[in-house]
């Protein structure tokens, strides 16, 4: 073979991504060929012949998990890994961290010790639940807090208010108190039911049929036991929901069902920040549960409102409401629980929709 033609074919050769390997004592070369570095995949794990030599150039790679032939890898861009992670792999930019109500994921949800006024929280090992409508979907998630149901919250205490002031109002915690327990124990009906008991088969009932009506529901307390106190709770639904409704019996020790009523906001906590900013959206969401209630034939207290220094107020940056559907002698079978979750989907609805 001429010298010419010989190194016209070393040429070829190498062009088409082979190594040419000289054999001694032979008077022509001798070529071998392997895969071409570029054509090489990784893979997670020795294969049971990962140590026999390839003879020949490889077919397919491996792309995001998928295969392809050599062809459609070409047109696959270089930059584009990052855009097949899933939605929690990805980091949110700042803009996105204040707009957090847009994620589309379900499940479990945790407290982010980077939102605002989360490191007033002492017990946030637990998590919440977002649930997706399936149909008819409005865009608005609905945080539905089912109250108390915290193993060791009365144990514990967080600050009342998030600049350190004192109560303005008894309740739970007397007036006056800068610490109030991280979450009571909720009261005992008079047939011996837990508050915390009947308030998640409530909230419950509520979940399915906002699901049904297309709301998204961030279920606070989605079980018995919730490791998430006032605060924990309050701070996820300022992130992720659009509203925060905590279903709750009142404990009054009277005789008689003294009817539904929402906890309105009390006139010395209204300049508070962040209260100043969102009360008002409040005290329009509580009227429209109430009203909600009564168009149900639910028995409602006075007007429906009472005024009261709750921790759940004192942080919310969302409209925020704790609604009391009775005391201890109100009617909680099934069919009233049914009654007072149609009345707060009413009144929902008339706040969202009008």
């Amino acid at each position: 073979m001429k010298n010419k033609e010989i190194m016209k074919m070393v040429c070829e050769l190498l062009l088409a991504g082979c190594f040419v390997v000289p054999l001694s004592g032979c008077g022509e070369l001798s070529v071998e060929v392997v895969t071409p570095p570029d054509k090489l995949v990784a893979s997670e794990g020795p294969s049971s012949d990962s140590t026999a030599p390839s003879n020949e150039v490889a077919d397919i790679v491996v792309v995001h998990d998928e295969i392809q032939t050599p062809e459609e890898e070409e047109i696959l861009p270089e930059a584009d890994f990052n855009d097949h992670k899933t939605e929690e792999a990805k980091e949110l930019l700042p803009s996105e961290q204040a707009v957090v109500k847009s994620v589309t994921a379900s499940g479990p949800v945790a407290l982010d010790p980077s939102w605002e006024y989360a490191s007033y929280s002492k017990i946030n090992s637990g998590h919440a639940v977002m649930y997706r409508a399936e149909v008819g979907r409005k865009d608005i998630v609905i945080g539905v807090n089912a109250g108390h149901g915290t193993n060791g919250g009365t144990k514990v205490k967080t600050f009342s208010h998030p600049d350190m002031s004192p109560k303005f109002t008894g309740g739970t915690n007397a007036k006056g108190a800068v610490e109030s327990m991280a979450v009571s124990s909720g009261m005992t009906f008079n047939d011996g039911s837990r508050e915390a008991v009947v308030a998640l088969a409530t909230a419950r009932k509520l979940r399915d049929l906002l699901l049904a009506n297309g709301y998204d529901v961030l279920m606070v307390r989605d079980d018995d036991d919730v490791q998430l106190d006032n605060i924990a709770r309050t701070v996820i639904c300022n992130n992720l929901a659009n509203c925060h409704i905590s279903i709750h019996f009142d404990g009054d020790g009277l005789d008689h069902d003294k009817g539904c009523f929402f906890i309105s906001t009390p006139d010395g906590l209204k300049s508070s920040v962040p209260v100043a900013f969102v009360w008002e959206k409040s005290e329009a969401l509580g009227r429209s549960l109430v009203e909600g209630l009564r168009g149900k034939g639910c028995k409602i207290n006075g007007n429906g409102a009472m005024a009261i220094d709750l921790t759940q107020t004192s942080y919310s940056t969302v409209p925020s409401v704790d609604i009391e559907l009775g005391n201890q002698t109100t009617p909680h079978d099934d069919a009233n629980l049914a009654r007072f979750a149609e009345g707060l989907l009413d009144g929902i609805n008339g706040y969202f929709l009008k």
